[in-house]
């Protein structure tokens, strides 16, 4: 399988729309994509990756009757900086639910990822892609330094210890999101619980002109049937565009092009329901798609009709992750993060913020995934306090801290 149509579904997830027709200036754009160099390894774990993100998706789907959107290479790359600090089971469970291959060492998946990165972030001046991941952990979390060091020198991580106590920690962790999905991600967080101790973050940004755009003065109000005796007014786009269409049993499937045509992407259209076509659907599926789509050579003209959308959506994937295999490092008592620190903790959750907007220029589209992580518990409060040896005593003004008296009782008996 072709590797530009592979990487369609970590960015986008399958949903959205593209289109082509003239530049401004009358020219022919340059429709040649550029190669991606990828080893052995690393065109296995592209391909293993979009099984990981078809599952997840299928997962999230078949419970909800809306409109959503995850991004797998955001969700994957989150994931992957916390398999580094994972152990035994912990460990051997993510890796396989990442389909990562047999035998793969974690250097090795780090390297597969650097060199998948910035070959993305440069492949296509076109489309714009920014990707940031970060660790964020609460003052005084002895967190281990060779994790860290693997967070920085591996993934560009931005690392700070913030006193997460304070309100500010929470804007900057909600700023750092907001700043590094240009501003279509405002908040991830809605509040700092008193037993997390770290966020590992991971947030993309994409922006990608239509090949060609469609013209705003054919966009109209047509009808879109949410099921098979209603429908809506949404404002539909039109134009003579070039791409390239298959038909499966069940479906009908178009892809269009971006810039350069490196990044696409792919709508399906079932014949059936959407939920039917949900649970059918599956890696086999996507590969016979995309297959048929990289077997054409070019994007021939075509009058498209698609509907102009844009949404912001929330998802706890902690179920749909435990149901593919990742169980322990949610449970308190079996999580093994010992890669990350000596003290007690588990994952609380993972959650992935995203938004897409589809118009006649183009698609703007941000994922933010955030892995919560916390300790087991603290020192539970003790039941009684018994004070029956010398001890220290003092006085002080407590909104200030200002120290009044201080002084010890050795016997409190004497006078």
């Amino acid at each position: 399988m072709k590797y530009s149509a592979l990487m369609f579904l970590s960015l986008t997830a399958i949903t959205g729309f593209i289109s082509c027709s003239k530049e401004n200036n009358g020219q022919q754009p340059d429709l040649t994509p550029k190669t991606l160099e990828l080893t052995a390894k690393g065109a296995e774990v592209i391909e293993y990756g979009n099984e990981f993100g078809v599952e997840l998706f299928t997962k999230v789907a078949i419970d909800e009757n809306k409109n959503l959107m995850l991004s797998p290479l955001s969700a994957s790359t989150a994931l992957t900086m916390l398999l580094n600090g994972c152990k035994e089971d912990t460990y051997n469970q993510i890796k396989e639910m990442l389909k990562y291959p047999e035998g793969m060492t974690m250097s090795e998946i780090n390297e597969v990822y650097r060199s998948l990165v910035a070959q993305l972030l440069a492949v296509d001046p076109k489309v714009k892609l920014a990707l940031a991941n970060a660790i964020f952990y609460r003052q005084g979390f002895s967190v281990k330094n060779p994790f860290l060091n693997t967070m920085n020198t591996d993934f560009d991580a931005e690392i700070a210890g913030l006193d997460f106590s304070l309100p500010s920690a929470l804007t900057t962790i909600n700023k750092w999101a907001s700043d590094n999905t240009n501003g279509k991600i405002p908040k991830v967080l809605d509040e700092i619980s008193d037993d997390a101790v770290m966020f590992i973050m991971n947030a993309l940004y994409f922006k990608g002109d239509w090949s060609y755009e469609f013209d705003k003065a054919l966009t109209s109000d047509r009808p879109f049937y949410t099921s098979p005796s209603v429908s809506v007014n949404a404002s539909t786009m039109k134009g003579e565009v070039g791409s390239k269409v298959t038909f499966g049993s069940g479906y009908r499937a178009i892809e269009l092009p971006y810039g350069r045509t490196n990044f696409t992407m792919v709508v399906i259209v079932p014949e059936g329901t959407l939920p039917e076509f949900n649970t059918s659907f599956d890696t086999e599926k996507w590969n016979t798609i995309t297959s048929a789509f990289d077997d054409q050579e070019k994007f021939g003209e075509l009058t498209v009709y698609m509907p102009k959308f844009k949404f912001s959506y929330e998802k706890f994937l902690n179920d749909q992750l435990k149901s593919l295999g990742m169980v322990d490092a949610f449970i308190p008592d079996l999580a093994n993060l010992s890669g990350i620190s000596d003290a007690s903790i588990y994952v609380d959750f993972v959650k992935q913020n995203t938004f897409v907007e589809v118009d006649e220029k183009g698609t703007e589209a941000a994922a933010v995934t955030t892995i919560g992580i916390e300790t087991t518990s603290f020192p539970p409060k003790p039941q009684e306090f018994v004070i029956d040896k010398p001890f220290v005593f003092a006085i002080r003004e407590r909104t200030t801290n200002a120290l009044l008296f201080i002084g010890q009782v050795v016997n409190p008996l004497n006078q």
